[in-house]
């Protein structure tokens, strides 16, 4: 008897610390003198608020968006992460990353190292450049959002809420295999079925959120300690299987 192959699938990657090994978000602060006014305005401002605030700083000191791009590019993707991306991208398979971070730094970084086309979408915090040339970072839900309640994601992004509207516009009604890192992963993973697969990675948040959670976690769980196992992983879930004949 044959067998009919693997389930089609669909790849939601979280960005930070998962396709790159770094946080895109904190080069801001850390690495432009601005510690000062981040201490000044972490205690009213959200994440995004902050970075936001950052862009405006810089701005206002005369950065522009080359010199944003120029730092941007100097985060390098791991050669076997890369390899993972375009084989699952050549196995057909549909991806999309689904981050906190934002727009601009995910697709920069993402062109800079080749990879960009093999994404169907980013979902993030949107960004634009306003008439005097400064970064803007917004949040991807704006104030009037109504709070979702989430306590593992933050105000302006609840992955879980994501999840949910992206398997209910799926007319392919495809498993998915979401691939992350941190505490606000946790929340999508738990919107997700048994016929569907959580790859976390190795001693980070989610791993041990997962390791050591009662709540039952539906999804098939593949750990993944760098960007060569993670593309095992993917293969062997994406290929179809081989045909088992009648004995």
């Amino acid at each position: 008897m044959a067998n009919e192959g693997s389930r089609e699938m669909m790849i939601i990657w979280d960005f930070d610390r998962t396709i790159i090994t770094e946080d895109c978000d904190r080069w801001v602060v850390l690495e432009t003198d601005l510690t000062k006014l981040f201490h000044r305005v972490r205690v009213s401002l959200d994440w995004i608020q902050i970075i936001d605030r950052m862009m405006d700083e810089l701005h206002a000191q005369g950065k522009t968006i080359n010199d944003f791009v120029d730092r941007l590019n100097k985060f390098t993707i791991d050669p076997q992460m890369i390899s993972a991306i375009r084989s699952a991208h050549e196995l057909g398979c549909e991806m999309k990353v689904l981050s906190n971070a934002n727009q601009f730094f995910i697709e920069t970084i993402l062109k800079n190292n080749g990879v960009y086309e093999c994404f169907s979408g980013i979902i993030s915090n949107p960004t634009v450049v306003d008439e005097e040339g400064r970064l803007r970072i917004l949040p991807y839900n704006g104030r009037h959002f109504f709070p979702h309640g989430c306590n593992h994601c933050p105000a302006n992004l609840c992955k879980g809420i994501v999840i949910e509207k992206i398997r209910e516009s799926d007319t392919k009604k495809r498993g998915i295999i979401y691939i992350g890192d941190g505490k606000d992963d946790f929340c999508p993973v738990m919107k997700l079925t048994e016929e569907d697969h959580v790859m976390p990675k190795e001693k980070l948040i989610l791993y041990y959120i997962l390791t050591l959670t009662k709540l039952p976690v539906n999804p098939k769980i593949h750990a993944w300690k760098d960007g060569e196992q993670l593309e095992n992983n993917l293969v062997r879930l994406l290929s179809p299987q081989p045909e088992v004949l009648e004995s």
